[in-house]
């Protein structure tokens, strides 16, 4: 398993990617990680499918900046505490990966975070269909990703997809865990075998 230190240290460490807000909605959500005894995993939100934006699909526990909110890890805190009811001092947060824009106007700040095992979870229902966990490791195998180019509003990009249990999960949620991957356990120079002991237990 991951150590905690080390995964500070390695999202502390690589040089985050900022961007202008300039017509952007401010928002920003949480990669919620979380580790049992045997192995560290990644926990998921399914839309409901009323919602305007993202219904239906699979994201990180986050949304738009309100005006409570200091910054957007306030945003991304109070977001999570809102759609699962988990205390916001329950919630680590370990570090941040680049901004990105949202094909729907946002200006997402993505953070990375430690919550207990989701055991005692409360889901927003208006918000929240499912909530599911996978073993971080899993995607980590390169027979799960995959990359198709998607043309949206005249321009052509690579959009990312990962797959785990009859679930898919793409677009911007897919880019931040694959950045997230390739910024710590999969970078070169990780070392991941002499920090596995610790784990990322609080």
């Amino acid at each position: 398993m991951i150590d905690r230190n080390w995964l500070i240290q390695r999202l502390e460490n690589f040089p985050q990617r900022t961007i202008s807000r300039a017509g952007l909605r401010p928002a920003a959500v949480l990669l919620p990680l979380f580790a049992d005894t045997c192995q560290d995993h990644v926990l998921f939100t399914v839309r409901t499918n009323h919602l305007h934006h993202h219904a239906g699909e699979i994201s990180f526990p986050g949304g738009r900046q309100s005006h409570g909110d200091a910054n957007p890890c306030d945003t991304a805190i109070r977001e999570t505490v809102e759609e699962l009811g988990i205390p916001a001092k329950h919630i680590e947060i370990l570090g941040r990966l680049d901004d990105y824009y949202s094909v729907h106007g946002y200006h997402v700040v993505p953070f990375v975070g430690l919550i207990p095992p989701p055991e005692n979870l409360k889901p927003d229902e208006f918000e929240i269909a499912q909530v599911f966990d996978a073993p971080l490791n899993h995607f980590r195998n390169p027979e799960v990703h995959s990359v198709e180019d998607w043309s949206h509003q005249g321009r052509t990009s690579p959009v990312d997809f990962y797959h785990f249990s009859g679930h898919t999960i793409w677009g911007l949620t897919a880019a931040i865990l694959k950045q997230f991957l390739m910024e710590t356990v999969d970078a070169p120079d990780s070392k991941l075998e002499s920090v596995k002991e610790a784990g990322l237990h609080r």
